[in-house]
């Protein structure tokens, strides 16, 4: 007759539990995986695949019971790393809609905004264009299975422990973040400086011409300007968005090795 201790129970549970909260919070917070057209229901069952597969691989884990405090310190530290790694490849998609939406606004196309699922908001026509191509990249280059090769790695570099999690992790993540702003601008940077010519050229004509109706001529040429250099530039892009990928799987692994790294003194 099989019999199993409480302490066994406990364990089996602990060695399932807290490897797929890790998961499960990347999987809410990552592009593409925590996308709002994915049902929770597939969402939680490829959680729970990934962490039958995982777990038998997890470093020991703390003797610490999962219903007690210090094992529900250990679940939403767990679940802060998944969060935080999903969050730095979420800030990459973030730069290349940033750069849409300025790409948008200096077409003057910011009229047509559509309703957007994933930030329950609004967003420019060229910005969701933006993020079709990124994700298209994104699958192209199997950059997905390279995200979830980091989170199994990551179980390594900062294995599951009751120890708190260090204030060098969230650091990271917010200097990570700064990379929407100025990888936005880079990528946005051929339609803003072609738009920026071209309204020069306007300029131009209308003082030579005062009685040229410019807007009505100035809004359609630039709008095929930047839908011009759209589609000169878009063969591209493709290498900058990669690199902006690697930076952004770099910048989710960082996040368990710097939560890992002691905190430095205060000098």
């Amino acid at each position: 007759m099989l019999t199993l201790t409480a302490a066994e129970m406990n364990a089996w549970i602990a060695g399932l539990l807290w490897p797929l909260t890790r998961i499960l919070g990347l999987i809410a917070a990552a592009p593409l995986f925590g996308n709002a057209a994915v049902p929770v229901s597939v969402k939680v069952a490829l959680g729970v695949l990934l962490a039958t597969v995982i777990a038998p691989t997890v470093p020991a884990l703390p003797a610490a019971d999962p219903t007690s405090w210090a094992g529900l310190l250990i679940l939403v530290k767990e679940l802060l790393i998944g969060v935080a790694m999903g969050f730095a490849m979420r800030i990459v998609f973030a730069a290349i809609e940033f750069a849409g939406e300025v790409a948008s606004s200096t077409m003057g196309f910011s009229f047509a905004v559509f309703f957007d699922p994933n930030t329950r908001g609004r967003s420019g026509a060229i910005s969701q264009f933006m993020a079709l191509v990124a994700t298209m990249v994104f699958l192209a280059v199997n950059a997905h299975l390279v995200l979830l090769a980091a989170l199994a790695e990551s179980f390594v570099s900062l294995p599951i422990s009751s120890t708190p999690f260090s204030g060098n992790a969230p650091l990271e993540l917010v200097r990570w973040g700064g990379r929407i702003f100025s990888a936005g601008l880079q990528l946005s940077l051929p339609i803003v400086a072609a738009l920026l010519i071209t309204n020069v050229a306007l300029g131009i004509l209308t003082r030579a011409a005062p009685a040229l109706n410019i807007f009505g001529i100035g809004f359609p040429i630039t709008l095929g300007v930047g839908f011009l250099t759209l589609s000169l530039a878009l063969p591209y892009l493709g290498t900058p968005i990669l690199n902006l990928f690697n930076q952004g799987i770099e910048a989710g692994r960082a996040v368990p090795r710097a939560g890992a790294a002691p905190a430095t003194a205060p000098r």
